[in-house]
């Protein structure tokens, strides 16, 4: 009986380190399996800010897997044009595509919301609405039908009102203008006359050079100014009521993430978040000597956009808005999100950074 013991306890011990070695054997080859992705763009390749946000995203997660998830970075039009990002990743061309949810507005409306919404949100409290109020969920309810998955991957921050080539001293000076605007802030422009011209970055200058387009708005002087666009018009406005804030997104096509083990999908999450908060920190740091260079070096003439201008844009803005969020079933739900949010953290910022702000700055705007 003692040897019948022994030689059971043998054989029980062997199997086990048999299944150990299998089990090993399996999680060492999941461990060392590589991945090799290719990410689209709409913006330049390298373009500073915006552009650069990818290449960043890329060289951390390739850091931080160890070289198992490496990312090839193209610039629009290198592999795609700018404006076919999204189908790109839906379709599998690209696992991944970096870009700004407005430019899908033919196919998905309400994407317009994760963008920019003209005296919405900026981008302090877009990120809160995202992260903490409910609105990735509803993003990625969007995306869901198109097959991707969508993360926030970047934010510009209150943007210029931009560039023109004639003074605007009030709304008339705005009728018939030829503007590059995309979005929510081109349909409001559009209702004020404004004959709207959508078109990627890499085409703004050559188009306001040319005097195929009269004025463009494009992100603030960080990026403005390595576009040249102070060679092709001379009067700089803001406020950027359009754009408070533009969040960039990260897609990523979902039957790609899938395969990808749990460990390098937290990667690629987590290396998206610090994206995310990076760009909009060189945005608020860049943007400081880029006016300063624009103004003192440039001769720009920056002027505020008149009163009745940001009157009228803020009530057709309300019209726009409201509109877009009664299209749709869908739509209702971001909007309704969305307000309800917009609404709780205008109360609480009106007494902690607007009221901050104005005690910063009893003057009001010296810039004139």
């Amino acid at each position: 009986m003692k040897l019948k013991s022994l030689v059971a306890a043998v054989a029980i011990s062997t199997a086990a380190s048999g299944l150990f070695l299998v089990s090993g054997v399996d999680n060492t080859a999941q461990a060392q399996e590589t991945f090799e992705w290719k990410m689209v763009t709409s913006w330049p390749k390298n373009f500073p800010g915006v552009g650069q946000g990818p290449e960043r995203l890329a060289k951390l997660v390739d850091e931080m897997s160890n070289g198992r998830l490496t990312i090839d970075v193209y610039g629009a039009g290198q592999l795609v044009p700018g404006f076919e990002v999204f189908d790109a990743v839906a379709e599998g061309t690209a696992e991944l595509g970096h870009s700004a949810s407005y430019y899908w507005k033919g196919k998905a409306p309400a994407a317009q919301f994760f963008a920019a919404v003209p005296f919405g949100m900026n981008a302090q409290e877009m990120n809160a609405w995202l992260h903490y109020g409910g609105g990735m969920e509803l993003w990625n309810e969007l995306y869901e039908p198109f097959g991707v998955d969508v993360m926030v991957a970047g934010a510009s921050g209150v943007q210029m009102g931009g560039w023109f080539n004639k003074e605007i001293n009030s709304t008339a000076d705005l009728d018939g203008l030829k503007m590059r605007m995309p979005g929510l802030g081109g349909e409001v422009m559009s209702r004020m006359g404004v004959a709207i011209v959508n078109m990627p970055g890499g085409e703004i200058f050559t188009s306001l050079q040319s005097g195929a387009i009269d004025a463009t708005e494009w992100i603030g002087p960080y990026n403005d100014l390595a576009f040249g666009l102070y060679q092709a018009a001379d009067y700089y406005y803001y406020p950027g009521w359009h754009e408070p804030t533009v969040m960039f997104e990260a897609i990523v096509n979902d039957e790609a993430m899938s395969t990808l083990p749990p460990d390098l999908q937290a990667i690629l999450r987590t290396a998206v978040r610090d994206v995310n908060a990076d760009m909009l920190d060189e945005y608020t740091a860049r943007n400081n000597d880029a006016l300063e260079t624009l103004i003192n070096e440039h001769d720009v003439e920056l002027r505020r956009l008149p009163d009745d201008v940001l009157a009228r844009a803020k009530e057709l803005s309300a019209d726009v808005v409201a509109e877009l969020g009664e299209s749709s079933e869908m739509a209702k739900k971001i909007y309704d999100s969305y307000t309800s949010f917009q609404e709780k953290v205008e109360n609480y910022h009106a007494i902690s950074e607007q009221a901050y702000y104005n005690a910063r700055n009893p003057e009001g705007d010296t810039t004139e």
